[in-house]
């Protein structure tokens, strides 16, 4: 039988035992998901344009097939200031997660001291230290450092989400600017096509009114028709430099005139992006960034809430240090002169006028501004993706509907002008079908440019299928 006595567990491990079993309690309340406060399924009015396969959007790259649209995209990503300021904001919220992290470790500095002062016999009296110091760590009993991490994490997940919801912004900003510039360019061409047939019209009513087979008010009217033409062509040229000056700063630098020529043989009628798998609202969740930002932030506002509750509790710091001290320089890092030092403190609130309070329901209310936020945030992706279902479902329609009318418009001119050089239509006939044609003409460039451009407001709203924000 072996009666030799157990040995005694050291008390520094006790110690340690105790200080992470406490270490490990946290006030922060436990997260959980508000619900969705949208409907399970889209609007009746965009069902027969919903696909509810649960498919995740396209990468831009492989939406946007045109390479001068992929070039300009590519530019706009690596120059524009708003995805700049972004990504730097990333980067700020990593630095300041990177701090609270630190605080939940001891700060170890090496110190050294000396000091001279007379004594009441006027002698000098000398004393030197030098060492490593631990100052003020706090044993974070109640998870109040760590809640200050948690919250920092939430911060900086959520500047990444707002990153990636600005690239996906910029994207469809500058497909929806570059579709811009191509309806320009075709409005243009329309305008002064039709300007010089009105100029023509003109000539020719000038020419009959001369012979008396023509009067005044049909003069006036062509005359009219011919400077209303250049009204709207003046303001078409406007728009175009506007349109230009709008996707220079989305490209964060001049259009050059490579990149005109690149773009410039593009017509909207041949332009064609793919179908999009709309999905179920609740998908949104997942692959809408501004909804994760939303929540990330939640979850943060929930942590600071872990943090006010531990200011209720004590509060344990603990400065130690270890080195050598010595009245004499030459000694200082001799025998004898090594020491060290432990100084715990404890401060337990008793008295502060209601701020410990205050501060748990500004904390409180906080998180309640974070879920009404989340959930505006949900509200308002189901809106936009609605909106754009309805769009589409109608937009088809209205896009064939405008075709068949500009065929129409066209016909009636082309008999309107047969008529008249039989004299069987009058000249404001013709001036009127020639009027009718133009707006036709205007008004398939805007209905093609809005279909187009829905298309890439459901690829923004549906989540835009982004690459991986870029790294400065």
């Amino acid at each position: 039988m072996n009666n030799k006595p157990k040995k005694s567990r050291p008390a520094g491990v006790v110690a340690l035992a105790a200080i992470t079993f406490l270490a490990g309690c946290s006030l922060m309340p436990t997260y959980e998901r508000p619900s969705a406060p949208v409907a399970a399924q889209w609007p009746a009015s965009a069902q027969t344009a919903v696909s509810n396969a649960s498919i995740a959007a396209p990468s831009w790259q492989d939406y946007f097939t045109q390479p001068a649209l992929r070039q300009l995209i590519e530019t706009a990503l690596a120059n524009n200031r708003d995805l700049r300021v972004a990504l730097l904001n990333i980067e700020q919220a990593r630095a300041q997660f990177g701090i609270r992290r630190a605080d939940q470790f001891p700060t170890l500095n090496a110190a050294a001291t000396g000091s001279r002062t007379p004594d009441s016999n006027g002698a000098i009296k000398s004393s030197y230290n030098a060492g490593l110091l631990v100052t003020a760590y706090e044993l974070d009993f109640f998870g109040r450092v760590a809640s200050l991490k948690e919250q920092a994490l939430g911060q900086y997940l959520a500047s990444a989400e707002a990153a990636q919801t600005v690239q996906i912004s910029l994207i469809a900003t500058v497909a929806q600017s570059w579709l811009n510039l191509l309806a320009d360019e075709e409005l243009l061409a329309v305008s002064v096509q039709t300007l010089d047939s009105r100029a023509e019209s003109l000539k020719l009513v000038e020419l009959k009114r001369q012979h008396g087979a023509a009067s005044d008010f049909e003069l006036r009217n062509a005359q009219t028709l011919l400077e209303s033409t250049r009204v709207t062509l003046a303001q078409q040229l406007r728009q175009r430099a506007l349109d230009e000056n709008a996707l220079a700063l989305l490209l964060g630098q001049p259009i050059s005139a490579a990149d005109q020529a690149q773009w410039k043989p593009h017509k909207l009628e041949q332009l064609a992006f793919a179908e999009l798998p709309a999905g179920l609202p609740s998908d949104l969740l997942a692959r809408r960034p501004d909804i994760r930002q939303a929540e990330q932030l939640l979850m943060a506002s929930n942590a600071n809430i872990g943090a006010a509750r531990a200011a209720f509790f004590p509060r344990i710091s603990l400065t130690a240090g270890a080195g050598s001290a010595s009245s004499a320089l030459s000694g200082l890092f001799k025998d004898g002169s090594w020491g060290w030092t432990l100084a715990p403190q404890l401060v337990l609130p008793i008295f502060d006028a209601g701020r410990n309070q205050a501060n748990l329901d500004a904390a409180k209310t906080g998180r309640e501004i974070a879920v009404a936020q989340y959930e505006k945030a949900i509200q308002s992706a189901f809106r936009e993706v609605a909106d754009a279902l309805a769009s589409r479902a109608t937009l088809a329609e209205q896009l064939q509907a405008q075709q068949a009318l500009l065929e129409a418009e066209t016909a009636r001119n082309h008999l309107t002008q047969l008529r008249l050089q039989h004299g069987v239509a009058n000249q404001l006939d013709w001036l009127d079908a020639q009027r009718s044609l133009f707006a036709a003409q205007q008004a398939l460039v805007q209905t093609r440019l809005v279909s187009l451009q829905n298309q890439i407001a459901l690829f923004k709203t549906l989540g835009g299928g982004t690459a991986p924000v870029p790294q400065l």
